[in-house]
């Protein structure tokens, strides 16, 4: 019967008709409608390969940012670092730890930024550029606090000071993330929800000086629309088809995400382990732009020494900024 439910339940986000009941399409009324967008990008390796469809099985240091509820499921100190060579030379970098204390409440701290590199100032008069260049540079800094009531079932919250910078102006506010996450029995099934970057609007501040054909041939722009940040509702599951007894193991992964400001969509993701090893990906998002080819990666977990060392490396295809490069590294003591 427990194997029946989860068939179900993967059936109703593979079938267009059921998501439409759940989720209607209201995009076209949304997009464009948020800021802060690096919070968007997926920051690790694992994460991004199996088409950012890990909500409900983030199992290493990644957890921190699809759903804090996992970080409660993970022993002892986890640390991990992780780098996206985004496209246009754009980097983006992310680090974690938790610790797991005695009394079964987890603690977590991360640190993400995106930085663009050096650009060149252009404006409508000069389009090669002024000699002048800016960069933006974008931080979320957070902690995490977690809890595993039970052996099926935990909670977490995450709060993030976040902060986005470019050309003078500066634009910050307090965001949160919050999730659980339930194992339905020996089922090798769980499910999971999660509400990330809910919080305040930020206000740019600062001053932008740009020319003008007017007889003022310089006008200072200071007063900007606050910024919404990019709140994305997700219901995920996972499915271990093969549990690793044998040598392979094999998780089937779906989810539903349900952005603020663009339309839903859905992504479903593969995972097959060897010895538990290494590992080989796969996922793919559905409806979304730029994105016309699945997501692959592969990964290692290594004994080191007492510890436990994992090398992931994950591949994205976009469709007209070219490809997308992740590395990750996560180490168990």
């Amino acid at each position: 019967m427990n194997r029946i439910i989860v068939i179900a339940l993967l059936l109703v986000l593979a079938v267009p008709s059921a998501r439409a009941q759940l989720l209607p399409t209201l995009g076209g009324e949304r997009a464009g409608t948020s800021g802060f967008q690096f919070l968007k990008v997926p920051v690790d390796a694992r994460g991004a390969a199996l088409g950012e469809s890990v909500v409900a099985d983030a199992n290493d240091i990644s957890a921190l940012v699809w759903n804090p509820a996992l970080a409660a499921r993970l022993p002892g100190i986890q640390a991990g670092f992780h780098h996206t060579a985004y496209f246009v030379d754009v980097s983006l970098d992310f680090v974690g730890v938790t610790y797991r204390m005695p009394q079964g409440i987890t603690l977590g701290a991360s640190l993400q930024t995106m930085n663009s590199g050096e650009m060149k100032v252009t404006t409508e008069f000069e389009p090669s550029g002024t000699g002048e260049t800016f960069r933006l540079i974008d931080v979320a800094a957070g902690f995490t606090l977690a809890q595993q009531l039970t052996d099926l079932f935990s909670y977490g919250i995450t709060a993030k000071y976040i902060q986005e910078s470019v050309a003078g102006l500066t634009a910050s506010s307090v965001v949160f993330d919050m999730g659980v996450h339930y194992m339905v029995g020996s089922t090798g099934a769980r499910m999971a929800v999660a509400v990330r970057n809910f919080g305040f609007d930020g206000r740019p501040e600062g001053e932008l000086s740009r020319p003008v054909i007017a007889n003022d041939p310089v006008r200072i722009e200071s007063d900007f629309e606050a910024m919404t940040p990019p709140t994305t509702f997700h219901l995920g599951f996972a499915y271990d088809i093969l549990d690793g007894n044998g040598g392979n193991s094999l998780t089937a992964l779906a989810q539903l995400n349900n952005p603020n400001d663009n339309a839903e969509y859905w992504t479903l993701g593969a995972e097959y382990g060897f010895n538990r090893m290494f590992f080989l990906r796969a996922g793919y998002r559905f409806g979304v732009e730029e994105m016309d080819a699945p997501s692959m990666g592969a990964g290692f977990e290594l004994p080191f020494g007492s510890r436990k060392l994992g090398i992931d490396y994950g591949f994205n295809r976009m469709a007209r900024l070219g490809n997308v490069h992740r590395f990750g590294l996560n180490l168990s003591i």
